[in-house]
């Protein structure tokens, strides 16, 4: 005898939808790359000097603000399925005046040397790169494509823009090389890691973090030579009109790159419609 389940069975419910799966989260590192690095992490130190000398908020106040800031900016990160350049260099931006943040505090608000903070951040540095070798066996920015990896990268680029800040104030005012020659030493270094990797074979992830770091101090250099008065080895040029500069020469940049994904490897831009 059939019942009215037999006739008219009940449905199972709609099919369980499952996520995409994520591709890359981060951009294919070429010149555009290493450009808008350099113009964030310049950034990254005038606007930390205007929120706290200019507009007076006072590096505690500043922090907070910031911090707040990078914390929502992380969080559209990674809920994000793929790359989104907008999304990425607002977030490199805000985590390169953190990182200014950081090391600032730690040597005008604690006392800490640069000396020892320099040291501190590299060995933080050293022991994330540690942790994430060994939880994911790569330390590859090709392959972001897990929120566990996501986080070992992000927390490695924080603790680089808190290491190149130490590191470049270290050389521009403690050692009194000046703006403009930390800039030129830390240029020629990175040139050095770039000759290596193409003529030596050196190994194209430690070349890539390397110069990340490098690109930290270059950049503040730079920003603190065109922001900084005459008087004190600068052009003068003060922190809001460095920043709005620079702020609109990332902007220009990202839009292009939205435009023409020149920065998004040809496998990942054929599967991004699948993962919108």
């Amino acid at each position: 005898m059939r019942t009215e389940t037999d006739t008219h069975p009940h449905p199972a419910g709609p099919p369980a939808r499952h996520r995409p799966p994520m591709l890359n989260k981060v951009p294919e590192v070429t010149v555009y790359f290493w450009v808008i690095k350099v113009l964030c992490t310049t950034v990254g130190e005038t606007a930390a000097d205007l929120l706290n000398d200019n507009l007076g908020m006072g590096l505690t106040n500043t922090s907070y603000l910031m911090a707040g800031l990078l914390a929502v900016a992380l969080v559209f990160q990674f809920r994000a399925r793929a790359y989104r350049p907008g999304l990425y260099w607002l977030a490199v931006v805000l985590i390169s005046v953190v990182g200014t943040l950081i090391s600032d505090n730690l040597t005008d608000n604690l006392g800490v040397p640069l000396e020892t903070t320099t040291a501190v951040f590299a060995v933080l540095l050293a022991l994330t790169f540690l942790a994430w070798y060994l939880s994911e066996r790569t330390l590859s920015i090709h392959t972001i494509r897990t929120p566990r990896r996501e986080a070992f990268y992000w927390l490695a680029i924080l603790f680089t823009f808190a290491l190149g800040t130490s590191a470049g104030d270290l050389t521009a005012e403690r050692l009194a090389l000046g703006y403009w020659f930390s800039a030129v030493v830390f240029a020629a270094l990175i040139a050095a890691v770039a000759l290596a990797r193409f003529t030596l074979d050196f190994h194209t992830i430690w070349a890539f973090w390397i110069a990340y770091v490098l690109t930290r101090p270059l950049g503040a250099s730079i920003g603190d030579y065109l922001s900084q008065p005459v008087r004190s080895g600068g052009l003068g040029l003060g922190t809001v009109g460095t920043s709005v500069l620079f702020l609109a020469v990332i902007l220009g940049l990202v839009l292009y790159l939205i435009r023409t994904k020149r920065d998004v490897a040809a496998n990942e831009e054929e599967a991004a419609p699948q993962a919108a």
